[in-house]
């Protein structure tokens, strides 16, 4: 029996222990290509990867592709200094260096950077491939792989535009989160399809507001993109929005320390 207890205590102590591990914010702001603009820092560089966590951000949203030899890399456009990422060799790409002097950040370069804290989410962005459906099954295939190699999941929260992709990382990890960015799924039809939720553009939220509460009744998170305009955030706020995508979290922090 005293073993029986000792055994109970210590379980209680690691799990204990495990769960005061996480501390992320919770704020609603997630600094979209990091939190780049007020500093004038690279967009989906590891230094505004750093400043998002710097400001607190609830997470930083950062945009993957795969470049043509299979390997996984951070940057918002489908180019790289003038160079299609998805038909570029991973060597070529890293010639060419981000303004502040960084080279682009691999996948497992960001998650490693990210991992070191534990106050902001890292908010994946597995971006459509401009070839093939089944290329951005490939890549979100290989997202889930790199996140569960480096044991990241609890960092990271899953968005795409493609819906093959986000039904491929529920397929693969049936225990992550995962949101849809194209607006061309209702709530219900997400929810039946295992997503964690939504993360539509403003226009079509202002459009669809009923989609706000739709999701929230069937128990989905709500996000909206690119939110940079004050009433827009304040809107989304009174509809109670889970998170808000903006290029102006300095923004958004202060009309959230006001209310």
């Amino acid at each position: 029996m005293n073993k029986l207890l000792l055994f109970a205590f210590l379980f209680c102590l690691i799990s204990f222990g495990a769960k005061s591990q996480d501390n992320f914010s919770k704020n609603k702001v997630i600094a979209h290509r990091g939190a780049w603009k007020a500093q004038g820092i690279p967009q989906n560089s590891l230094a505004s990867l750093e400043q998002a966590v710097a400001l607190q951000c609830e997470g930083s949203e950062f945009d993957v592709w795969m470049t043509a030899d299979g390997k996984l890399v951070v940057n918002h456009d489908a180019d790289h200094e003038g160079l299609d990422i998805e038909t570029t060799t991973f060597k070529e790409l890293r010639k060419h260096k981000l303004p502040n002097g960084e080279k682009i950040p691999t996948v497992e370069e960001y998650l490693k950077k990210g991992i070191k804290q534990n106050g902001t989410k890292l908010i994946f962005e597995i971006k459509p491939s401009k070839i093939s459906t089944a290329r951005s099954e490939e890549l979100a295939t290989k997202s889930v792989a790199a996140v569960q190699k480096l044991k990241a999941e609890k960092w990271v929260d899953y968005i795409t535009f493609s819906y093959e992709a986000g039904l491929k990382v529920i397929e693969l990890d049936p225990a992550a989160n995962v949101a849809y960015l194209m607006g061309n799924k209702s709530p219900k039809e997400l929810k039946e399809a295992g997503f964690f939720g939504f993360d539509y553009n403003i226009k079509l939220l202002r459009e669809k507001p009923e989609w706000i509460k739709e999701a929230k009744d069937l128990g989905l998170t709500v996000n909206s993109w690119t939110v940079n305009n004050p009433e827009d955030m304040k809107w989304l706020l009174d509809q109670g929005a889970d998170f808000i995508t903006t290029d102006e979290p300095e923004l958004l922090f202060e009309i959230l320390g006001k209310r």
